[in-house]
């Protein structure tokens, strides 16, 4: 059996990163969450921030408490980075509720004894508005830490001493605030570079488009390498539009017959060879053009879409459509979904959480996950379901990337009502990468039910 329960309370979010990071060396596997008063222990686990620390060769796991009484939301999930002297470190914020980045540094090689939590302060800059996410990714030799802080923008600080200290770096991007918040950004480290797909604004509030770029040289550039914004990371610089990125799919675009609107971002990653890939989702019946506006605005999205994205080496993009999402996942939030990711060593793989069994399209009681494997760049995909017949959703898969030969596959599953009330335990499906493609070697990959 490859799958068990690491955590018996726990959720994430999906808009930090490492959520999850294997360490090769000790075969250790390190996993945020936040704990709600509604699953196990109750108020004495309300709003922890914690890390499940797991021996993968015992499957031993170890609950270490970043933070105690935190904040009850799945938005404070750490994000994870190895440090070269084998410390690690975890950085956190609450969900816009106050102007910390908080983080912590462990011992040498044991993400069970962490120092004592430190504080970056973005109120001088933010106007006290708050600071939420926390994404770790090193460029030309610095680390930064990817946030949404000044204006609701995608902004960064840099570390020059791996995370030890921290400086504004700038935004990343901007543009007039309009409704919640600004640009929704996924970050993907590659071989010098880093690569983000993005959006306008929240989907609830606006008919978002997504765009792509990427950080290389020093610069910002478009899909196609051409420069966006020679110095991005100023912190005294003017940041350009992510509408001068390129797009990657834009709102009202048909893809697969559907009228795809109100897109969001899901997943990117990048490999050795430099080819790029990423899931976004969209609404498949929705109009935002309707004559009440305010109702279309709150009013259930019953069928959303995942999309599968390819870059091109001329810089154009290749998008296919990859599965139905079901309907929004929580009543006030019509965008949520069960997500999507990508394999972050093999991106011909990802792995989706859906309602709707992509190898039939039939609705199942709950949501599960599947494993999908396209063979020319996301045409046509071959589906096994990693959960069957399940009592509770399984929800926001990750593939915990630093160890190439395994596949450390995790969700969360159990009854979720809103970001700060969930009861949920965390799943670890855990399987050497040798032979994982055994299943689908003698299989010719076909087109799954209309979509």
């Amino acid at each position: 059996m490859t799958e068990y329960v690491i955590n018996e309370n726990g959720a994430w979010c999906w808009f930090q990163d490492e959520r999850a990071l294997v360490d090769p060396q000790t075969q250790t596997l390190v996993v945020g969450s936040v704990a709600a008063a509604e699953g196990s222990g109750g108020e004495d686990r309300a709003g922890n921030v914690e890390l499940t620390v797991v021996d993968l060769a015992t499957r031993e796991a170890q609950v270490v408490v970043l933070h105690e009484a935190f904040e009850v939301d799945d938005h404070d999930v750490p994000g994870l980075w190895r440090r070269e002297d084998g410390r690690w470190l975890a950085a956190y914020t609450k969900h816009k509720t106050d102007d910390l980045m908080r983080w912590r540094i462990s011992a040498p090689n044991d993400p069970t004894d962490w120092g004592e939590e430190r504080t970056f302060n973005w109120a001088q800059l933010t106007a006290g508005r708050g600071v939420t996410y926390v994404n770790l990714h090193e460029f030309d030799g610095r680390l930064y830490c990817f946030s949404r802080a000044v204006n609701d923008d995608p902004c960064a600080l840099v570390s020059d001493d791996d995370g030890d200290t921290w400086n504004y770096a700038g935004k990343i991007f901007t543009r007039p605030k309009l409704g919640y918040v600004n640009g929704y950004t996924r970050y993907a480290a590659g071989d010098g570079r880093i690569d983000l797909v993005t959006t306008d604004h929240h989907p609830r509030d606006y008919d978002n488009s997504i765009y792509h770029g990427y950080f290389e040289h020093g610069a910002l550039r478009r899909s196609d390498g051409s420069v966006v914004d020679e110095h991005p990371f100023d912190p005294e610089g003017a940041a350009p539009s992510q509408v001068a990125l390129t797009t990657v799919l834009g709102a009202g675009e048909w893809i697969g017959g559907v009228r795809l609107t109100h897109a969001w971002t899901s997943d990117i990653r990048t490999d050795a060879t430099g080819t790029i890939a990423a899931i976004v989702t969209a609404r498949g019946d929705d109009d935002p053009s309707g004559p009440d506006e305010e109702f279309a605005r709150l009013r259930p999205v019953l069928d959303h879409r995942f999309v599968y994205a390819r870059k091109e080496a001329d810089g154009s993009w290749v998008r296919h459509p990859l599965a139905v999402a079901g309907a929004g996942l929580l009543p006030h939030e019509q965008d949520y979904t069960g997500l999507g990711v990508i394999d972050p060593y093999d991106l011909d793989v990802v792995f989706v959480s859906t309602p709707l069994d992509p190898r039939t399209g039939r609705p199942t009681e709950h949501h599960e996950i599947y494993r999908g494997e396209t063979t020319d760049g996301g045409e046509h995909w071959v589906w096994d379901a990693i959960t069957q017949n399940s009592t509770v959703d399984n929800l926001r898969p990750i593939v915990a990337p630093g160890d190439p030969d395994r596949i450390a596959l995790l969700w969360f599953r159990g009854e979720m009502t809103a970001s700060q009330h969930f009861s949920c335990e965390i799943v670890l499906h855990d399987t050497p990468r040798c032979g994982a493609r055994t299943a689908h070697q003698r299989r010719e990959p076909v087109k799954g039910p209309a979509l």
